[in-house]
């Protein structure tokens, strides 16, 4: 009996409470990954189950892009900002029981250096678009002993500390798997025990070092709109994670995110190089009208950074829905009264109708006393004409890259982005030397509190500027049934689902 007795207690602390089913999350998403390499996208259902199975050195904060201990507890910069060195958590095993080592983490980012490594991600996504290509800003990536790693860099860059938070940097471990394929170990709250073309099964790790999810399995499911209510009502899926808006709300969670709509003004064309032409027009915008035009897909945005970005602003509205203000500041800005402009709006489908968004404000400018004309283009050609700048108006939208404010505001408002051609990024062609030096020394310097000083100075210009206008910003959602309980939705999109757990029913069940 004693030798049986820590068996027992062994398959007590491993399995679902015995006589009870399994606490089983189902959740309907819109793609399941062939290969669920987690630096194969930035945003969707790959990095959304790379979340749940491996981790980064960092991790987001819940609610913001703040970032707090992963797999490091403890990181530094040196004093030229061209080195970061991080120290990493004791204890951590990886699934098949491998202890972690910090060899384990220059593998895993190695392999995005370069087009040449046998685990070169495919497709890369996320790498170049946030450190500045291929390797990029990236140097060196070295262990300097098992608990040690160095990252070194050609250029102080301290938007690196944010992004390394992105599931594509989570830290694998390659092993071979069944007949030639590869496996990809994770150090997370669950694991792969199960990859089909129309589901992922996840099953818990209860020696995570987190401590054991609320859940025994996680299981995505491939699941259209239609679908995925009916089987909602018929308990087949407890969470449903939509693509965009659901039609019904009963049950529906939501959060801003990341992606923002915005209205480019052409700063080197008539009239809107006048600082107080580009006042009006956000002077006269009404943000209701916008919010209708994006209904539930999107909400007014009112600063330069969305809710949950570290380092936004909160001022006055940008969007004051004033016809009289608007009409004042055209009057000193000495333009005609017969104010006519162009609106440049591609017609590529998308969660936010363009051509409504463009009637929304074609509306709330005639009020103001500007008339807009709305020219619509294929994708194609409305991307040629913005980045030769030959428009006064533009709709486009914009992503939070990483969750770093310099991956939004840098490319967006200054003089690098404003070079035309195909790199251009500053559809507003705005150059501002100030706003330059600020942004400059804002992706440099890593002591954080002078970083968040330097970007609200940035946003202070850009309020009164007014190179662009935020319209909106996107919303996350989530449909789920009423028992499930504790599902907090991240700005990133990136949820976190191991603390999930079930409201237990009147028989003590789970479901």
């Amino acid at each position: 009996m004693l030798l049986v007795l820590p068996l027992l207690l062994l398959l007590a602390a491993t399995s679902p409470a015995w006589g009870q089913p399994a606490r089983e999350l189902r959740v309907g998403v819109t793609g399941i990954p062939a290969i669920p390499d987690p630096a194969s996208a930035l945003d969707g259902t790959t990095p959304l189950i790379a979340r749940q199975v491996f981790d980064t050195l960092v991790q987001y904060r819940d609610g913001s892009s703040d970032i707090e201990p992963g797999l490091a507890l403890r990181w530094s910069p040196s004093k030229d900002g061209l080195s970061w060195t991080f120290t990493l958590r004791d204890g951590v095993k990886f699934h098949d029981g491998t202890a972690l080592t910090a060899q384990h983490v220059v593998a895993s980012l190695e392999r995005q250096l370069s087009p040449d490594h046998p685990l070169y991600p495919n497709p890369v996504a996320v790498w170049p678009r946030v450190l500045r290509g291929v390797p990029g800003v990236v140097k060196e990536i070295r262990a300097l002993d098992a608990k040690t790693l160095q990252i070194s860099l050609v250029l102080p860059y301290a938007p690196l500390l944010t992004v390394l938070a992105h599931p594509a940097f989570s830290v694998v471990n390659v092993v071979p798997g069944d007949a030639g394929t590869t496996r990809w170990l994770g150090t997370g709250p669950l694991r792969i025990a199960e990859v089909t073309p129309t589901r992922v099964v996840l099953d818990a790790n209860p020696a995570y070092w987190g401590g054991p999810p609320r859940l025994d399995r996680i299981v995505f499911l491939e699941a259209a709109e239609e679908q995925a209510e009916a089987d909602l009502e018929s308990r087949r899926l407890d969470v449903w994670i939509p693509p965009t808006a659901p039609r019904k709300l009963e049950g529906a969670l939501s959060i801003p995110g990341w992606k923002v709509g915005l209205l480019a003004l052409q700063t080197e064309r008539e009239p809107f190089s006048r600082k107080k032409v580009r006042q009006a027009v956000a002077a006269g915008i009404d943000p209701a009208l916008i919010a209708a035009a994006v209904e539930r897909v999107a909400v007014p945005l009112q600063s330069f950074l969305p809710p949950g970005v570290w380092g936004r602003r909160e001022g006055s509205p940008i969007m004051t829905a004033d016809p009289s203000g608007a009409q004042r500041l055209l009057a000193e800005a000495r333009v005609p009264a017969d104010l006519s402009a162009t609106l440049l709006v591609s017609d590529a489908p998308g969660a936010v109708d363009q051509a409504r968004l463009a009637e929304a404000l074609r509306i709330s400018l005639s009020a103001a006393g500007i008339s807009l004309q709305v020219r619509t283009e294929n994708p194609q050609l409305a991307a040629q004409i913005s980045q030769a700048g030959d428009h006064e108006m533009l709709l486009t939208e914009a992503q939070v890259m990483g969750g770093d404010p310099h991956l939004f505001l840098y490319p967006l408002s200054t003089s690098e982005g404003a070079t035309k051609g195909p790199a251009a990024l500053n559809f507003s062609f705005y150059r501002n030397a100030r706003l330059d030096d600020l942004l400059i020394r804002g992706s440099q310097l890593a002591f954080r509190p002078e970083r968040l000083r330097l970007y609200q100075r940035a946003q202070a210009i850009l309020a009164d500027d007014l190179p662009w206008i935020p319209l909106y910003v996107r919303l996350h959602w989530a449909v789920v049934r009423p028992e499930v309980r504790n599902l907090r939705l991240h700005p990133s999109g990136f949820h976190r689902l191991d603390r999930v757990g079930f409201e237990a029913d009147a028989r003590g069940l789970p479901r």
